[in-house]
């Protein structure tokens, strides 16, 4: 049994069942898909479930908001509609839309030359990516969906704009939301008759009921509160897998607190409430933090009860903790015992980087406190900001492959001026992605606007404007650079053994990285083993701050070419490392052709193994070290045995290392704490521990649901004694 806080065996009973349920659908997923390498989304596989409509393209494709309003509307016709008894909540949804027809960008919106630069590059350039800002669920949860349609038909009037187009679509998807809530309390009303067992049936006749006032007003309730983020969830994930929330703690603690005075609630039934929200999805949210004066800490007894939600039932949770000094102790002490009982946990998402380092970009400290972890490795100000991170991928190992290309035809070669090579391709990379981002913002509202999410941000109703073209007041684009250590080693590589030892010549090496160090080990462990980047003061720790600042200077010396669309670099691979090396030709660090770059910022496996000294707390320190700065991600990953942990100081080594990290200008860590033979056993064989959850690069996950390389990615992190 795991530890809990929990009394009422009748709560746990149905957080049990719901776990079980979890355990089933996901077994049914995987029997169809064979893997699934992203978040634990909350979809239920369904082969009878088939689903077309409308096209208003030559190509036989969906654009524009009528369009995608109408196609959404239909979607929540005809998926069905699913109740599940053990729940406290009605909802679920079945596929994403754009996975069933075609709803997607015009391709001939972007330039074949541009395209080529993306594909010579190895870039993902950030244009035409969906969902990556969060909403502000406040707004949906005062008006409720009747007072959303109401909102949108009242600005619709009194703006009267000649194209009433975006008022439209978002009415065709309110309206849908509305029928399909509907259809959900018909369909608990129906089970309700059926059900034998008396707490079984009144549950479904709550739900009909709550779902029946919902479908018009807003929340009186917690539990409406919860049902009302339920269905957006779902919808948020129908279009094109949006998964960004707020902090929950603090959005349901007003209604936590008025259902404890009038007592409506036990805090047992709220974990279950929490629990049965994370069953419907994964979305991401946040725990804590300070307010937006830094006066105080938001921990709340709220934040105390979704934690117990996350561990109980015992499937992926995408929830992170905000730390800073003033921490509340208990909650930070509770989620790492959390963690090292279940194997994962929340994540903690760093004040100093992420606050003051958003200040940077000149908006007052104040805003960064109001940005929340809502996203993989991102955080955003919910309802105000456009930043669409995680959706770029600056391959800076590409840019070191042409900078070699280019000094292969130089009598003197030189350090230096492989590195302005380097500079300047870096510097291409970057100004292809911030164009893309012009044809992005002139182009979005027409193509898949932000349907879903404009009705919960400030501004976009108000001013007839979709959120990616000013109807919310911030917008400032992400770039994410990533083989910063790839990179580094490879500079440091050659600075080590061709231009100072002189082992090699550059010529020889060439040769052995033209031939893929094919009878060429000695020379390929020559290059590989020198003080790589994460070794105490290394050459390679040198070359990885340079190449960091090569970076953000390419996406700081201006905004957008044409829009003048302000830039903020992050750094961060997602787990994409195979896909980013897959074309990669040998690099002098000692990989070879196609296998994988760096993840994200960090120092390669294995580049502690000399030192006998914690290396947590090494790759801590460079991962810190090579933070962009300016308030985006770069994440830590830890993947530590539970045997070297208790050796080296438990959870108070671990609270050391979290708050060392933050005053270091961290960003964000990402923790597992497993036995060594569990993590073995579950990689030989996933089926042994079907329900093991790991966090993989920000997100949640069943270790068994991942692909094998996926799987790899956790192996190779994991950091045991001697390592």
């Amino acid at each position: 049994m795991k530890t809990t806080i929990l009394t009422d065996q009748r709560v746990l009973n149905r957080i049990q069942r719901l776990h079980d349920d979890k355990m089933e659908i996901n077994r049914v997923k995987l029997a169809h898909f064979g893997k699934y390498d992203t978040d634990d989304h909350g979809f239920i596989y369904d082969p009878d479930f088939h689903f077309t409509c409308e096209t208003n393209t030559p190509d036989g494709a969906v654009r524009g908001p009528v369009a995608i309003g109408k196609a959404l509307r239909k979607y929540l016709h005809d998926i069905p509609a699913y109740v599940n008894p053990a729940s406290a909540l009605a909802g679920a949804w079945y596929n994403a839309l754009n996975n069933l027809v075609k709803v997607c960008f015009d391709p001939d919106l972007v330039p074949q030359a541009l395209r080529d630069t993306w594909k010579k590059y190895d870039t993902y350039p950030g244009w035409s990516a969906m969902n990556h800002c969060a909403p502000d669920v406040t707004i949906g949860l005062e008006l409720g969906w009747g007072g959303l349609r109401k909102k949108i038909e009242y600005w619709r009037d009194f703006n009267a704009p000649a194209d009433t187009s975006f008022y439209d679509g978002e009415l065709e998807y309110i309206v849908g939301v509305q029928e399909w809530v509907a259809r959900l309390a018909a369909r608990a009303r129906t089970m309700a008759e059926a059900a034998e067992d008396p707490e079984e049936k009144k549950n479904l006749l709550d739900i009909a009921e709550m779902n029946e006032w919902l479908t018009e007003n807003p929340p009186r309730t917690l539990r409406e509160a919860c049902q009302f983020i339920a269905h957006f969830q779902s919808i948020d994930r129908v279009y094109f897998m949006g998964g960004a929330l707020d902090q929950l703690d603090e959005l349901l603690r007003p209604w936590y607190e008025r259902d404890v005075k009038k007592g409506l609630v036990t805090d047992d039934e709220v974990v279950w409430y929490i629990a049965s929200l994370f069953f419907n999805d994964t979305h991401y949210s946040q725990l804590a933090g300070l307010t937006p004066d830094g006066s105080r800490d938001t921990t709340s007894t709220m934040s105390f009860l979704i934690l117990e939600a996350m561990h109980v039932l015992g499937i992926p949770a995408n929830i992170a903790l905000r730390v800073h000094d003033g921490v509340n102790e208990e909650l930070l002490r509770r989620a790492l015992a959390y963690t090292m009982e279940d194997g994962s946990g929340v994540s903690y998402s760093l004040n100093i980087g992420t606050e003051k380092g958003f200040a940077r970009n000149g908006y007052p400290e104040q805003l960064g406190r109001l940005r929340k972890k809502v996203g993989c490795n991102w955080t955003v100000i919910p309802g105000r900001e456009y930043a669409l991170q995680d959706c770029t991928r600056a391959n800076l190992a590409f840019a070191f492959k042409y900078a070699m290309d280019d000094l292969r035809s130089e009598e003197d070669r030189t350090l230096e001026k492989l590195f302005d090579r380097f500079a300047y391709h870096t510097g291409v990379i970057v100004d292809s992605i911030k164009e893309g981002y012009d044809l992005h913002y002139e182009h979005k509202y027409k193509n898949c606007p932000e349907i879903v999410l404009n009705p919960f941000m400030h501004g976009c109703i108000e001013r007839g404007l979709d959120c990616s073209q000013g109807g919310v007041d911030i917008l400032d684009m992400n770039i994410d650079g990533i083989g910063l250590t790839t990179v580094a080693d490879s500079f440091a590589a050659i600075e080590q053994r061709v231009v100072e030892e002189k082992r090699i010549s550059w010529d020889e090496l060439y040769r052995v990285l033209d031939a893929n160090w094919e009878n060429a080990e000695p020379i390929r462990l020559m290059m590989k083993n020198i003080e790589r980047f994460g070794a105490p003061h290394s050459r390679a720790d040198k070359w990885a701050v340079r190449i960091r600042d090569c970076f953000v200077a390419a996406c700081k010396n201006g905004g957008t070419p044409k829009h003048n669309l302000p830039i903020t670099p992050g750094m961060f691979s997602h787990g994409n490392v195979y896909v980013h090396g897959e074309h990669l030709p040998a690099t002098p660090n000692g990989r070879f052709d196609g296998d994988p770059i760096c993840h994200s910022n960090e120092p390669d496996p294995g580049f502690a193994r000399s030192y006998n000294t914690f290396s947590p707390s090494l790759k801590a320190t460079a991962v810190a070290l090579v933070q962009p700065g300016y308030g985006n991600s770069s994440p830590l990953h830890l993947d530590i045995d539970t045997t070297m942990l208790a050796k080296e100081g438990g959870i108070e080594a671990l609270i050391a290392l979290i708050h060392t990290h933050n005053h270091m200008g961290g960003t964000l860590i990402n923790l597992n704490c497993l036995s060594k033979e569990t993590l073995m056993e579950a990689h030989a064989d996933p089926s042994t521990h079907p329900d093991l959850v790991v966090r993989v690069t920000g997100y949640s996950a069943f270790f068994a649901s991942l692909s094998k390389e996926y799987r790899q990615q956790v192996v190779d992190r994991f950091l045991a004694q001697g390592q």
